[in-house]
């Protein structure tokens, strides 16, 4: 089985919700992990977000990528510009791969409410569903 960790600076929302869909839809195939530069812990608007297509992340934690340290995975992909800035490499890793989503938590900074937060969430949610497989799917043509 092959082995991917999503990088995000907060792991709140972005890593989280690729974790999560990868592991629900791709098991057996890939084994999703994630992490963050400064953990935020789980937005609950990203636990909602998945929710709606039937995948459960609320038993998932927002975790420091230090948890990470030694670990060899196959793929390494940052899901923000500031994570692939902040860890320009990860050591052990076969590939990385620099895949960015909107922030939805820049909505709730700038002081939108939780339903312009769902509504980025649900975007964002939906752009993984197109790009993710098709990254994974490009890193196993690649690889064999």
């Amino acid at each position: 089985m092959k082995t991917v960790l999503f990088l995000c600076t907060g792991n709140a929302a972005r890593s989280q919700m690729a974790e999560g869909w990868v592991n629900a839809r791709l098991a057996g195939e890939w084994r999703a992990f994630s992490a963050g530069l400064e953990p935020k812990g789980l937005d609950p608007q990203a636990v909602r977000a998945l929710a709606e297509i039937g995948v459960d992340i609320s038993g998932q934690r927002s975790k420091h990528v230090d948890e990470f340290v030694g670990q060899r995975f196959d793929l390494v992909v940052t899901l923000c510009d500031d994570a692939a800035a902040r860890c320009p490499v990860w050591p052990g890793a076969a590939r990385k791969k620099h895949v960015p989503f909107a922030d939805p938590g820049r909505v709730r900074a700038g002081g939108g409410g939780e339903a312009e937060v769902l509504a980025v969430m649900r975007g964002v949610r939906d752009e993984m569903l197109r790009q993710l497989p098709e990254t994974l799917q490009q890193f196993e043509r690649t690889t064999l």
